[in-house]
Order: structure tokens, then sequence, then C-alpha cells
């Protein structure tokens, strides 16, 4: 009888045991506590003033996390000193996540994933039919949030400018040698807008580039673009799609234009769509490895994006709120980094 006491206590002792090893175990599967998630941030405007505005960005994080399962004991966030240098980051895994734009990812996907796309303002036409833009309405800002945007090509009120304008109304295919002739204001060969998508647009109607254009001029901001624009020093300009939008109110009393921007203007040409800046993930980080907390941060920003406070924050880089990203969103920007560069 001893004996049996015996051996019925060492088997309850032991069951105990394993049942206190195993609760452990569960509970520290169950946890998923993250020591720290670093962000990087492209430099969307001066370092100081993105790091204090979007600081509290950190604490939003870690409270739509935790309600997700993922305890994250710090968040840094820091600003990177170029585009290039937070994609340089993203690759070697020092960075878990990154706010940078589509060109950056593309650049660095072998070592990226794309993991949200930003959201801005539409435009009421969202389309590449010439005969939808030049249809007499008014390009207008919606208030529908979307993914992408476009580039224009835009002819002004000079005389060069208002016959090709005529020629296309009528439905016919500018040739080489009119663009030529034109007078162009361009952006920087870095701008997506202002140079790289119409160069696009150009190599796919024409086999050509706007380095092959005889007569270009870089302005140094879209303002200047317009204004050269409606003066008549240029005849045609690059620039985003809702562009006359933006400069409706400033055509006349600022710019130089003697009518309304649109007696004055036209769109010869619009690119296929751009898509927004994006938040990105690094392939190389041990958090990053984690698909299930992948989609807990893209389910979070999207939340916060759709708050108050949050679009308070984000309005200090530009965003408007995210959507899930594919990357196949981005395969126009490969073919720029592949046929331009």
């Amino acid at each position: 009888m001893k004996l049996w006491k015996k051996m019925t206590g060492l088997l309850l002792a032991g069951a105990l045991l394993a049942s206190g090893c195993g609760s452990t175990t569960e509970k520290k599967e169950s946890s998923k506590s993250i020591p720290e998630l670093k962000i990087a941030i492209s430099p969307y405007q001066d370092a100081d003033t993105i790091k204090a505005k979007t600081e509290p960005l950190g604490k939003l994080l870690q409270a739509k996390l935790k309600e997700k399962g993922y305890d994250v004991k710090k968040v840094s966030i820091n600003v990177g000193t170029s585009y290039n240098a937070v994609g340089e980051a993203l690759s070697a895994g020092s960075a878990d996540v990154g706010f940078i734009s589509g060109a950056t990812y593309v650049l660095y996907d072998k070592d990226v994933d794309v993991l949200l796309t930003a959201l801005r303002e539409g435009v009421n036409k969202d389309t590449t039919d010439l005969k939808v833009w030049n249809d007499g309405s008014k390009d207008a800002f919606t208030k529908n949030l979307v993914k992408y945007y476009r580039s224009a090509i835009v002819v002004g009120p000079s005389p060069k400018g208002q016959a090709l304008l005529a020629k296309v109304k009528r439905g016919e295919k500018p040739t080489w040698e009119e663009l030529a002739d034109l007078n162009w204001s361009v952006m920087s060969p870095a701008s997506a807008s202002g140079y790289l998508y119409p160069s696009l647009w150009l190599k796919e109607n024409y086999g050509k580039t706007l380095k092959d254009l005889p007569h270009v001029v870089q302005a140094d901001s879209y303002t200047t673009s317009t204004a050269r624009l409606a003066s008549g020093q240029v005849d045609v300009m690059v620039a985003y799609s809702h562009i006359r939008a933006k400069m409706e109110k400033d055509w006349q009393t600022k710019l130089g234009g003697t009518a309304p921007i649109w007696d004055q203007t036209g769109v010869i040409g619009v690119s296929d769509k751009i898509f927004n800046d994006t938040i990105s993930v690094s392939k190389t980080s041990k958090v990053m490895q984690d698909v299930g907390f992948r989609k807990a941060l893209g389910e979070a920003l999207i939340e916060i994006g759709k708050t108050d406070e949050g679009l308070k924050i984000l309005k200090t880089i530009g965003h408007k709120g995210y959507d899930w990203a594919k990357a196949s969103d981005y395969d126009s920007e490969r073919k720029i980094q592949k046929e331009l560069k």
C-alpha cells in the first residue's frame, strides 16, 4: 500500500510538472512580443519637421498592433538622408519598414516587398481618352481616394500649342516633327509626372523620349512651368494630370493667363497610371519574417489612416490613408527603369 501511494504521488507530481511546462510554452508562443519596430521615412521635407510630426505614429501603431496580438515594446522612427538611403536601410535589414516612393521600391525590390500604397484625392477625368480631357468641362478633384495619378502633356495659348490642340481635337495624332517644333517645359529627370512618365509616353508612341526633343527647358517647380505656359514662353508643359484643377485660381491672377485656364489650355497626351508612394517592408528583417505581423501592420496603418488623428500625422508626408498594394502595380515603373535609365 505504501509503495502504491508513493508511485501515485510521483505520477501526480510528474503530471503537474508537465502541465506547468506546457502552460509556460503556450504563454510564450501566444505573447508575440517584438522588442523594436524600426521605421525609416524618406525625406519628403526637412527631417526635423517629419520626425516631430510623425512621432505620435509610434504610439498609435503600438496600440493598434496590441489589439491584433502583437506587443511592440518600442517603435523607432527615423528620416533618411535621401530616398536611396532608406532603400539601402531596408535592403540591409537595418530598417524594418520604409515610407518610400514607387521608384525606390522598384530599385530595391530584390530585398524589399511592397505592403501598402498611399492614397490621394482622385480627379473626375481618369482616362487616357483625349476626347474626355478636351470636352470643355473642368477637371475637378473628387472625394474618392485613389492609389494612383497620371501625367499629362498640356499645351497652352501659344499659336503652335493651339494649332496642335485643334489637330488632337479632330482625332488626329501629332507627328514627331510637330512635337519637336514646340518649346517644352519639363521638371528634373527624377520627377515621375514631370519627366519620366511623359518620356515613357513618347517612347511608346514615337520611339523617342524627352531627351530627343530639341527645345526643352527645365523648371524649378510646377508653378514656374505653368507660368511659362500661360505667358507663351513655352508651347507645352508636362505635369501631373490634375495640374489645371490645382492652378485654376492662379492662372489669371498670378500666372499671366488672359482667359480661364480651360479656354487657353488642352491636353495632347496622358500617361498610364503612376502609383503613389508605398509602405514597404524589408525581406531581410527578422521582424518581417512573420507573415502574420506583416498583415497586422498593414491593417493597423490602414485603420490609422481612417482616423482624424492619423490623417493629421500623415498630412506631413502627403498621404491621405492607405490601401493594400500589389507588386504588379509598379510594373510601369519597372519599365521606366529598364528603358529610360
